[in-house]
């Protein structure tokens, strides 16, 4: 049987996918140049596009941020808010299982550039830095602190302050991802092996938390 193919005119299949498109290009510029030197006309011309029709999608170079930042790492944490809610797994699983998703999804990949430019043009920025503040990083801290809360109530973890524990948690991720995409590419010392760190971060992580101190996942 011959499957089924696209009957939508050329034209209008192309309409369809601009907004995808746009938002891919903008990842790239954004990522390559920062926010600040980005422009939407090249935004625009890397999408094959004219300014005008980015303007049909976007207001502004701001509200093409944010949907670079929903339609990603947005994604991505609404991903993981599902999976939690839906797994009955050991909390030490869940909590390797995210920690290894956050890399593998952000920090091995292109969008950690979104983190480095926040972190680098955060004070020219200050309304995008609060819509990240509430897009992703509460978000993905938020994360954390349920899963540390979940194992707590079911006696996976050993007792601690989740509030306190999360920044200790997120933050050798997040120097993982500036050291292979800011430092290394400047000649900055020696390389990391990502898999090898994160391994050896997770086992030391979940051997504290576990009340028996045995083996991180069970």
């Amino acid at each position: 049987m011959q499957a089924p193919t696209d009957t939508k005119p050329r034209w209008e299949r192309r309409k369809d996918a601009r907004p995808q498109e746009l938002l891919e290009a903008a990842l790239e510029q954004f990522v390559e140049r920062g926010f600040a030197a980005t422009r939407l006309e090249d935004v625009a011309r890397r999408a094959g596009v004219s300014k005008g029709t980015l303007y049909l999608y976007f207001e502004n170079k701001e509200e093409l941020f944010k949907a670079v930042v929903r339609a990603t790492i947005g994604q991505a944490i609404v991903q993981a808010e599902l999976d939690l809610a839906a797994s009955d797994a050991h909390s030490s699983v869940l909590l390797s299982e995210m920690l290894m998703r956050w890399w593998g999804q952000v920090g091995a990949t292109k969008l950690a550039g979104i983190t480095k430019l926040m972190m680098a043009e955060s004070g020219n920025f200050p309304e995008l830095v609060r819509f990240y503040e509430d897009e992703v990083v509460a978000r993905g801290n938020a994360l954390i602190v349920r899963v540390l809360e979940r194992g707590l109530a079911r006696g996976e973890f050993r007792p601690h302050d989740p509030q306190v524990l999360m920044p200790v948690l997120s933050a050798p991720v997040l120097m993982l991802m500036m050291w292979n995409h800011a430092f290394l590419p400047c000649g900055g010392g020696a390389s990391i092996d990502p898999d090898q760190y994160m391994a050896a971060f997770l086992d030391l992580a979940l051997r504290g938390l576990r009340p028996d101190g045995a083996a991180g996942v069970p």
